[in-house]
């Protein structure tokens, strides 16, 4: 097992990913929030989908999902129709436009990281893919399991009772 310092270094890494993902935010098209282009990516790799799944796999509420869904629809790059087995849901799906916008951003991403590293060898980015499967594996479904905080750390060694009296 690892030790303590090595998980609160992990830990700062991890918190450092932000910027990565920041930079990966910055080459959407304008158009083209992240939640959008999370739901478009959620589309592509699922399929067709009810709203309520939507809103799980993203782990944000209906009205956000909505949202997304009311701006993509608009944009043309997906559509929205009544549930057959329940007429007051909505499943989504991927138009031809919409499945173009997604290959538009995959193609992005895998630019700007190609680019990125490029000083790494074929064998470090897949070790890299390799390693962030397995812990996304060790979490769990981050988005479907719900949080479970740390556990207590453990008693410390009590000292005796000691009182605050001055003598006198």
């Amino acid at each position: 097992m690892a030790a303590q310092t090595q998980y609160e270094e992990l830990a700062r890494q991890l918190s450092a990913v932000g910027a990565v993902k920041r930079d990966l935010g910055r080459i959407l098209p304008s158009d083209c929030s992240s939640g959008s282009a999370a739901v478009l990516a959620l589309l592509g790799r699922h399929g067709d989908m009810r709203m309520s799944n939507l809103a799980e796999l993203l782990a944000v509420d209906m009205s956000v999902t909505s949202r997304h869904a009311a701006h993509l629809a608009e944009r043309g790059w997906i559509e929205r129709s009544p549930d057959p087995a329940d007429k007051r849901s909505r499943i989504l799906r991927l138009t031809p436009e919409g499945r173009a916008m997604l290959a538009e951003l995959s193609r992005r991403s895998a630019d700007l990281l190609a680019e990125r590293l490029s000083d790494w060898s074929e064998d470090d980015v897949g070790r890299l893919i390799r390693l962030m499967t397995r812990l996304r594996a060790s979490f769990g479904d981050c988005r479907a399991t719900p949080h479970r905080p740390p556990p207590p750390p453990p008693p410390s060694r009590a000292l005796p009772h000691q009182t605050t009296r001055t003598p006198a």
